[in-house]
């Protein structure tokens, strides 16, 4: 039996919500599985299973047409890993991940908890420091672009294409069209001004080029591709750092949990990706008419999948606005799901597992301090944290 379409007149992307975004989640979640944003004229998911199902259904669920709230991004991201599906996405990946496989990352282990170790020595005899300036920025601005490859240029720019290239991806308001500049910057620089003679030999960024000299891709898909380094690999790493500090000071109970028992660090890490997604949400677009618990969908529509709200959703988690490290959630969904999991999730773990091994052997309690959010349409991060640890 088909269910008439459950409307709302929320604002997902104001300030405000941005701000606080889950109170908004959970009226979502109580209302109905499907929900027509009308402001928005998308469809929404916010449910687990729900979103679990867009994330894995690429076929119906396509990102091939992008994956923003609106066309302008969209066009301009057709041609990145992010909108192929397979087996073009396949091959895409594959290259792209090259330098994230398992065994790469193994090479790299060394070089990042030597350089953890020292940096958190070094803010910790401080006694008191930015979390997210100081510590949660330092090794993917030092260390992720120094592996992609790029020219001084492009590294001084990294965090603010990335940051502008998620606010792109929302509805049009004041803040995307504000974004559209810069990300524009991004997309003339790798696709123009970027000469392959300028990249860091062995670098990311010349490996794409170097598939394209084999066969393997075209000099265009090289140019998108590097966007897909640049963008993922600072944003939500830097969030998700940022966050762990946040929650941590917040949950003194839960950092001695962790002090006393090292071993819960990678449940640690998930706990604080589910509870505060990085990436809130991406959409896709229906291949074909779906149904889901009773709402038709057309094909052609536009999908909103909320990340943010499924990690939180009661039918999945007991108590989910609690932080309970020893909660086991390897199936959260903040670094995506399906296909078109995050490529750089195990580098993403890798750091923040060694900022906290070299925190718990020198911190006993932190103190938080101001704290001011970031804005963005997509991402949910921190501008700035000030802490005191002793």
């Amino acid at each position: 039996m088909t269910q008439v379409t459950a409307v709302s007149g929320l604002d997902l992307f104001s300030d405000e919500a941005l701000l606080d975004p889950y109170p908004l989640y959970e009226r979502l979640r109580t209302q109905a599985a499907v929900v027509w944003l009308e402001r928005y004229n998308v469809y929404v998911l916010s449910r687990y299973a729900d979103v679990q199902l867009g994330l894995s259904d690429w076929q119906s669920f396509t990102s091939t047409k992008g994956v923003a709230l609106n066309d302008q991004m969209n066009e301009a991201m057709v041609g990145s890993t992010l909108t192929a599906s397979p087996p073009e996405h396949t091959a895409m990946k594959r290259i792209l991940a090259q330098p994230l496989s398992p065994a790469a990352l193994r090479e790299l282990n060394t070089r990042i908890t030597d350089e953890a170790d020292t940096l958190v020595e070094r803010l910790v005899s401080r006694r008191s420091f930015d979390a997210v300036t100081d510590l949660a920025q330092h090794l993917p601005l030092s260390i992720v672009s120094d592996l992609v490859g790029l020219p001084d240029e492009g590294r001084d720019s990294m965090l603010r294409w990335a940051t502008a290239g998620f606010n792109a991806m929302g509805p049009i308001n004041d803040r995307t069209l504000k974004a559209f500049n810069t990300a524009a910057e991004l997309f003339a620089f790798s696709q123009g001004q970027l000469a392959r003679n300028t990249l860091k030999p062995g670098g990311w960024a010349a490996r794409l080029f170097n598939a394209a000299d084999r066969g393997e891709l075209s000099i265009e898909q090289c140019s998108k591709m590097l966007n897909d380094y640049v963008g993922p690999s600072l944003d939500t790493t830097i969030s998700a750092t940022a966050s762990a500090i946040w929650l941590f000071a917040r949950h003194p109970d839960q950092w001695q949990i962790l002090r006393d028992n090292p071993a819960l660090i990678p449940d640690a890490i998930n706990e604080v990706v589910r509870l505060e997604s990085p990436l809130q949400g991406f959409t896709r677009l229906l291949t074909h008419d779906i149904q889901i618990d009773g709402t038709d969908l057309p094909a052609g529509a536009r999908v909103l999948l909320l990340y943010g709200s499924a990690n939180r959703d009661e039918r999945k988690w007991p108590a989910p606005a609690q932080f309970d490290i020893r909660r086991k959630t390897t199936d959260h969904l903040g670094f995506g799901h399906g296909v078109h999991q995050c490529v750089g999730a195990n580098l993403a773990r890798m750091e923040i597992r060694a900022l906290l091994v070299a925190l718990i052997a020198r911190v006993k309690s932190i103190q938080l301090g101001k704290a001011r959010r970031s804005i963005n349409n997509m991402i949910r991060g921190w501008e700035s944290m000030e802490v005191a640890v002793s």
